[in-house]
């Protein structure tokens, strides 16, 4: 019998979801998708400086887990870089957060649109 699925908590949608070359070409090579946890790894890790492990925690899944969803991300966004191809952020396995009180910790970016709204803190 196979394993349950486990989804991978993300604390909110990317803001823009498409990325690309300002002077691509009339019709530019497939897009490259990135998901939305790969998207929220590397928010975690390279935006808001936490370890993997901790980026393992707020996800809710295991380190090795993030090691590999981290690595896909990287090359993708190193693929549309270096090729000029567009990116896009959709899809994968993925629960949104209910915010900080759903055991959402420091990254939580609802929490940060919630305190920007309101002026800061």
């Amino acid at each position: 019998m196979a394993r349950p699925m486990k989804w991978r908590k993300v604390c909110c949608l990317p803001e823009r979801s498409k990325f690309g070359p300002l002077d691509s070409e009339p019709a530019p090579p497939e897009p490259i998708v990135m998901t939305i946890d790969e998207y929220e790894a590397v928010r975690l890790i390279d935006f808001e400086d936490f370890t993997q492990e901790e980026c393992a925690e707020q996800m809710g899944v295991a380190r090795s887990t993030v090691q590999g969803i981290y690595a896909q991300a990287r090359k993708k966004i190193a693929e549309a870089l270096v090729n000029g191809r567009v990116l896009l952020i959709e899809g994968g396995e993925y629960q949104l957060c209910e915010g900080p009180g759903d055991g959402c910790g420091r990254g939580c970016h609802r929490r940060r649109q919630k305190r920007d709204h309101r002026g800061g803190w």
